[in-house]
């Protein structure tokens, strides 16, 4: 049970900030560099507890990777979807009346659905690649940069995609945009797809790269 109230803190500051940074008025420019220190500063405050994934995707990475029980998988998703969704309503809450816009995701446009699935593949592969070598490979191992690493890797993300795709990298995240109004529910599954996609070719990568470790 530590390692779930772990992940649900952490995930909840982490949807928290974006909501917070995101949803007017928020941070403007610095809304990524405050998403970023939010998820570093979890992951050195959770990481030798649960692992600080934070994320559905990550989760699913390390168990491929053979670094997560299986028994484990479910009950962290679980924690971080009941994360997000409690960070999205907290968001709501402390700016009421304030109007929220969809994300530009929505309808069938294939010209808006292909960049934005191909921005969340390659950053959430990007965020996970990262996880992966600076938080579970032997040659990483006790390192004291995995966490500035990790949030590096997602501040650079929203700042050069964020226009494309919202930067979500992350499944919980994208269910707290989608509660929030920041994204459309018509657009969610482009992040199921691209991010655990991404998920399953960054741990077959890592593991080619590194074998058996």
């Amino acid at each position: 049970m530590k390692k779930y109230l772990v992940e649900f803190i952490g995930t909840f500051f982490l949807v928290f900030t974006i909501g917070m940074t995101v949803v007017a008025p928020g941070a403007g420019e610095l809304t990524p560099l405050a998403i970023g220190c939010a998820l570093m500063a979890m992951v050195y405050a959770g990481g030798h507890v649960s692992g600080g994934h934070y994320n559905p995707a990550v989760t699913v990475a390390v168990w491929l990777r053979g670094k997560c029980p299986a028994a484990d998988v479910v009950p962290y998703i679980g924690a971080q979807v009941a994360a997000a969704t409690v960070a999205a309503f907290a968001v709501k809450a402390l700016k009421t009346g304030l109007v929220t816009k969809a994300a530009a995701l929505t309808g069938p446009m294939t010209p808006a659905i292909l960049p934005a699935l191909l921005a969340e593949f390659v950053f959430t592969f990007g965020l996970i690649w990262v996880v992966l070598n600076v938080a579970t490979a032997k040659g990483t191992q006790g390192n004291p940069f995995y966490g500035g690493a990790i949030g590096l890797i997602v501040t650079s993300g929203a700042l050069a995609v964020g226009g494309i795709s919202g930067g979500a990298f992350n499944p919980a995240v994208a269910v707290g945009a989608c509660l929030m109004g920041l994204i459309a529910w018509g657009s969610f599954w482009i992040y199921l797809v691209a991010c655990f996609g991404a998920a399953i070719v960054a741990a077959t990568a890592y593991k080619v790269v590194n074998g058996s470790d």
